[in-house]
């Protein structure tokens, strides 16, 4: 029978990655799991400690960012069950339902050629949560500043300018991707062994995007198999600081941008982003002066909006 390899990094969701590593009992494949702790400062650590023995705990001391603590996660694994086929990168913040891992692992025994095949997610409220995307492009830098049916023509949310994929609205049939939602995807070691770890240069957001580029560029295949499902929560981690993180995120863009797509490109996509942060600083003014929000909340988000025009 095949293990494998799962990959958590934790940071302050303690009790939701109780829930995770709770719902990994129910795999009927031997697991080996490490937890890397970003300086969590709930009980993470202590948790995974006194309730999950059986789980490798890394303390890392300080918040090495999702990228960093992952490579260390995969790095461990590998050293420890050298045999391993595959890695599994799960995010504290899902429920893996029963079966889902099987059909992961089965999905890519049949397929030699998928290098990474991800799971449908669902909402906590059992409804579909969007996973499976193209890679970025300027036409979804703009979709995302100056939304649909806000801005835009409502009719591009969710279509394939936006980056999405239709098949995941309409059945239940395994489909291609460019890449998926990094809260879960199985990944083959060889893949690993051919395009490396993660860009640790990624501190947060696009990291596992920039993999999965490296991994289509390879030759490898990456598909989404619905039949697998999994609970995200979504954002757990990165909206206790909403503000740090949105600069996190642009930040992460820009250098995919230029580091796949050329300078160039990357200057468009600057662009772009610095009209639609004016636009939110405004929209932030225009909330204020309506008192839909307060000075507190008025603060952080220009803070966050300036802070990203500096990039």
């Amino acid at each position: 029978m095949k293990s494998v390899g799962v990959a958590l990094v934790s940071f302050n969701t303690r009790d939701l990655l109780a829930a995770c590593l709770e719902s990994l009992q129910a795999c009927l494949l031997p697991l080996h799991v490490v937890v890397v702790d970003n300086a969590s400062a709930d009980g993470s650590a202590a948790l995974v400690r006194t309730r999950f023995p059986h789980v490798v705990l890394i303390e890392a001391g300080r918040n090495l960012g999702f990228a960093a603590a992952t490579n260390l996660a995969i790095q461990t694994l590998r050293r420890e069950h050298p045999a391993l086929e595959y890695v599994l990168l799960l995010n504290p913040d899902t429920v893996v339902r029963k079966g889902a891992i099987e059909t992961l692992v089965a999905f890519l025994d049949a397929h030699p050629r998928v290098g990474i095949v991800a799971p449908r997610l669902l909402n906590p409220d059992g409804t579909l949560q969007p996973a499976a995307f193209r890679f970025p492009t300027l036409m979804m830098t703009l979709l995302d500043l100056f939304p649909p049916g806000e801005v835009l023509p409502g009719r591009l949310y969710n279509s394939w300018w936006h980056g999405r994929y239709p098949q995941e609205q309409s059945g239940d049939a395994p489909f291609p991707i460019d890449h998926p939602l990094g809260a879960c995807m199985l990944v083959r070691c060889a893949v690993i062994d051919q395009v490396g770890l993660l860009d640790e240069g990624y501190f947060m957001y696009v990291e596992e995007v920039d993999w999965c580029y490296r991994v289509r560029r390879a030759g490898w295949a990456i598909w989404q198999a619905p039949d697998a499902r999994v609970v995200h929560v979504g954002g757990a981690a990165t909206g206790q600081f909403r503000a740090r993180m949105l600069t996190a995120l642009y930040a992460s863009r820009l250098r995919f941008f230029r580091t796949h797509y050329g300078e160039r490109a990357a200057r468009l996509h600057t662009t772009i982003i610095r009209t639609g942060m004016l636009r939110l600083m405004l929209c932030a003014w225009r909330d204020y002066a309506r008192r839909a929000i307060g000075r507190d909340e008025l603060r952080s988000r220009l803070w966050a909006y300036g802070s990203v025009l500096r990039l």
